[in-house]
């Protein structure tokens, strides 16, 4: 039995002059939870479709559990939640879940599908009266109307409030804690750093960095600054301190973007400058996944 649970090789995807996936390697693990990040164009729709079978990649291979995607969906191995489309019209959420766990060669009582995607309340309304956020659980039900090792989310908390998101998140870390692997898109970086496991950095198609979001913080190579200063917008000196990568003043509020943390505050304090509530703490995910990419665009250019 394969412990790879997926497995892109060398895999490549053109849009006529466009390259969505370029060259994408990557292997994913029973029981990991996966977060997918890039910016828009990034290749993260077009990975998932090609992990789903949606589209065939133009070189390289997909591979689930050791085998085609067909085959893998077929036997009821994946569930997937993708952005939009998936649910009929005139039929009510009870009628929609109980078809997909109908369908599912290894189903789970639709009963319980309903209750664990929170949406039991809502089961007698038809699905084209449900609100974004409705929909969206609606969608996460069908994901899980079965036993898949492998669920894969494309942007799953859209139009979720903050109390649903919570309940969402704590139902996946159910679903990977009893061994299943979660692969997520998200624009929500802050999901991705509170979530995952491991997150993968996708930028024009290239896997620019794979790592724990603490690992892909340390790749950005830079560290936040940030302290008051009376007169701050008027100061010269801060604009040439080195090793500075990015600064930002708002009133006498300094923030600062450093790979050398330790010199710049010293040239700081050496310049004649004398900072109030001074801190230098590591970058945030989103900081770290701006300064990857920013830092790609410039070797590119």
């Amino acid at each position: 039995m394969t412990t790879t649970v997926v497995a892109f090789d060398q895999v490549s995807k053109n849009y006529g002059d466009v390259r969505a996936v370029d060259g994408l390697t990557l292997a994913l693990r029973p029981g990991e939870t996966v977060a997918l990040l890039g910016p828009n164009g990034a290749g993260k729709s077009t990975t998932l479709d090609l992990l789903l079978g949606l589209r065939q990649p133009d070189s390289g291979t997909v591979r689930l559990f050791g085998s085609g995607p067909r085959e893998a969906i077929v036997a009821g191995r994946v569930g997937a939640m993708l952005q939009s489309g998936g649910l009929m019209d005139e039929v009510t959420v009870a009628e929609l879940v109980r078809l997909a766990c109908e369908l599912h060669p290894r189903p789970y009582q639709a009963a319980d599908v309903l209750a664990r995607a929170g949406v039991s309340q809502i089961a007698d309304r038809k699905v084209d009266k449900l609100s974004g956020g409705q929909a969206q659980r609606v969608r996460f039900a069908l994901a899980t109307a079965g036993d898949s090792d492998l669920i894969v989310l494309d942007e799953p908390t859209t139009g979720m409030d903050v109390t649903t998101r919570q309940a969402f998140w704590a139902t996946m870390r159910e679903q990977a804690d009893q061994g299943r692997t979660v692969l997520f898109a998200t624009h929500y970086l802050e999901e991705a750093d509170a979530i995952a496991d491991r997150v993968l950095v996708l930028h024009r198609g290239r896997l620019l960095a794979d790592g724990t979001a603490a690992e892909i913080k340390a790749k950005a190579g830079a560290r936040r600054i940030t302290f008051d200063l009376a007169g701050a917008m008027d100061e010269p000196a801060l604009r040439d301190l080195p090793f500075l990568t990015a600064m930002d003043v708002s009133g006498d509020t300094v923030r600062l973007q450093s790979a050398d943390a330790d010199a710049t505050v010293h040239a700081l304090y050496g310049r004649g400058l004398y900072p109030r509530n001074l801190e230098v703490a590591g970058l945030g995910l989103e900081q770290a996944f701006v300064a990857i990419t920013a830092a790609e665009e410039a070797r590119r250019s």
